[in-house]
């Protein structure tokens, strides 16, 4: 008598943790029918134990992936071994709300799962327990700090005056594509461009009204290139436009349009009214440059031609015609 007593306390001590545990507990049988629902389950997902006592888990959750799910019963049944989930394989198995305070702005709940074959009496594994952990918390935290992250990346790549790529990541994309050419000998086009008489602008109007006209080119700049092109400000007033599949004749074109945008551009900035222009150097990649630095000396040398010949113009030349010291 007190052996069976024992049995009977035992018994509802265990169901009393099955219900309390702050995790998910269900058991099923090899025809996915539930035979074990928690306090959890019921509060997550709005049905009792008793309105889902002994019927098909896919039958009272439509929703669920039910081929990923029932590979993954079938291979526990088989195998006879736990299998385990995270959030990070698939956000959530059953789509719970969250109502953490901490992560309340993530929609559903993150969850782990983990599968355990039950073995009865006889040895057999006829069911099956499958436990669902809420981890909403590390998984928003982990996230957040891969948006973190991400923030970073872009802010050490770009230059906050202008929101272009700033010199040290748009020399790397130089390097990139040159590299990429030499393996694939496609064609891309070198543009270098800056703001004549730049130094004028912030002697008469003072440096916050050079920093506006170096944003408006900036914003030019961006209007014309194409979403394939990589723009950057390479330093002070010069930028720098990588036109990849680009011959220096299309080249020409993109270096007209930007040219023309910029000086029927009118500025009226802190009471004064003037425009200004750019020049433009144009240089192909060529078989004979040895690395992506003789790329921007062709271009340089480009822009050097444009300068002298009265600026606001746009100049081109090959690297074979350069000489290089």
């Amino acid at each position: 008598m007190q052996k069976k007593l024992a049995e009977i306390a035992e018994f509802h001590w265990m169901l009393e943790m099955v219900h309390t545990i702050d995790a998910g507990l269900m058991v099923i049988d090899k025809q996915a029918r539930i035979q074990v629902w928690n306090s959890f389950m019921e509060n997550h997902s709005g049905f009792s134990a008793q309105q889902v006592s002994n019927k098909q888990l896919f039958d009272v959750f439509p929703d669920l992936a039910r081929s990923w799910l029932e590979r993954k019963i079938e291979t526990v049944f088989k195998l006879r071994t736990p299998s385990f989930t995270t959030w990070e394989q698939r956000p959530f198995v059953f789509e719970f709300g969250n109502y953490r305070p901490l992560t309340g702005k993530s929609a559903h709940m993150y969850q782990n799962m983990t599968m355990i074959p039950l073995n009865s009496v006889s040895g057999d594994v006829d069911h099956l327990c499958i436990i669902i952990y809420d981890v909403s918390d590390v998984a928003n935290s982990q996230l957040q700090l891969a948006d973190v992250n991400q923030e970073l990346k872009v802010l050490s790549r770009t230059d906050r005056l202008t929101g272009l790529f700033n010199r040290g990541y748009w020399e790397e994309q130089l390097s990139s594509e040159f590299n990429r050419f030499k393996r694939t000998q496609k064609t891309s086009t070198l543009v270098m461009f800056d703001i004549d008489h730049f130094k004028a602008v912030n002697d008469n109007y003072g440096h916050h009204v050079g920093d506006e006209v170096i944003k408006v080119c900036s914003f030019y700049f961006q209007q014309c290139a194409r979403n394939t092109d990589v723009v950057g400000r390479y330093g002070g007033e010069e930028f720098g436009a990588i036109l990849i599949d680009t011959d220096a004749q299309q080249a020409m074109f993109f270096c007209e349009r930007l040219r023309k945008k910029i000086a029927e551009h009118r500025f009226e900035l802190q009471g004064f009214s003037f425009n200004i222009t750019i020049s433009l150097g144009i240089c192909e990649s060529d078989p004979g440059m040895l690395d992506h630095t003789q790329w921007i000396q062709g271009s340089d040398k480009a822009l050097y031609t444009s300068k002298e010949s009265g600026r606001n113009l746009t100049s081109s030349i090959r690297f074979s015609e350069l000489s290089l010291e």
